[in-house]
């Protein structure tokens, strides 16, 4: 008896096995299947030298947005080289800290306070040039002029508006009425395909909990973009951020259609875009 119940229990182990085998090969096979697909998208956009994804690369971003920014205002130009980006931590992985090399001007936001106190200290020297202006402020509908337009004294036109809040970013964009950014880095939800419109639901206290309850699609952005007055002109081949420019200033220098089925880009977490050793401090002057 006890011998034909380990055989049963051996023949379904073997069983149970096998379909894990099968999972995991079919798995396989999707991945690749998968990478081919994106191999061939990658290189239509890479080849063709409108597309941004082949400028991009990275100093200091988090990803490859230093390069993408460089392109971009390669080819619109700049004005007064100010940025404002919320949602920086420590500043030291960010789309400003290589724009304060360059010698722009910026206001940092951040809603931790641990954060922004490290970040004073390493970036004391921008601060006390009055290059740099750092705010601890957890952002909302209510606040987000307030805290850009006066406590940062930052209005009108500026170059950048840079947002990475892992949550209202949707909510944040349409609200911002004090300044006037040519041009706007926002992150979107990767997991949403390109044709689908998807956006976080505001909530005035959301922390994200490192899962898919953040930010919108890039087709909600891409219309939230429109009744802006922007244009989509490109996405990250990773997979994270979107990338707008104030439609008088696209002509014909940024791809078309402008649309998210045009420039989407699936996410792609497992690429890495690494560059020297990590940041410590801010070595500028």
């Amino acid at each position: 008896m006890v011998k034909k119940v380990v055989k049963e229990i051996r023949k379904f182990w073997w069983f149970g096995f096998w379909q894990k085998g099968e999972y995991i090969l079919d798995n396989l096979h999707q991945q690749r299947c998968q990478r081919n697909d994106d191999d061939y998208e990658v290189k239509r956009k890479v080849e063709n030298p409108i597309y941004l994804d082949r400028f991009g690369y990275k100093v200091y971003s988090q990803n490859d947005e230093d390069g993408i920014i460089e392109e971009i205002f390669n080819r619109i130009g700049h004005t007064n080289k100010k940025f404002v980006e919320i949602g920086v931590q420590n500043g030291l992985e960010s789309n400003g800290h290589f724009l304060l090399h360059k010698g722009w001007q910026g206001l940092w936001i951040d809603g931790d306070k641990k954060m922004v106190a490290e970040l004073r200290s390493l970036f004391k020297g921008p601060i006390e040039k009055e290059q740099l202006v750092a705010l601890n402020s957890f952002i909302a509908l209510d606040n987000i002029n307030q805290v850009v337009g006066v406590d940062g004294n930052y209005n009108g036109e500026i170059d950048l508006l840079s947002i990475d809040i892992d949550g209202n970013d949707y909510w944040i964009w349409n609200e911002i009425k004090c300044i006037d950014p040519r041009v706007v880095v926002i992150e979107y939800n990767a997991k949403f395909p390109p044709t689908h419109e998807w956006v976080m639901e505001y909530d005035a206290k959301h922390i994200w909990q490192l899962d898919d309850e953040h930010g919108a699609s890039l087709k909600s952005l891409e219309l939230l973009g429109e009744k802006l007055g922007y244009q989509l002109v490109g996405t990250n081949v990773r997979g994270v951020n979107a990338f707008f420019v104030k439609k008088e200033l696209c002509k014909d220098l940024f791809p078309q259609p402008a649309t998210a089925e045009n420039l989407y880009n699936p996410a792609r977490w497992n690429l890495q875009y690494i560059s020297g050793h990590p940041s410590k401090k801010y070595i500028g002057k």
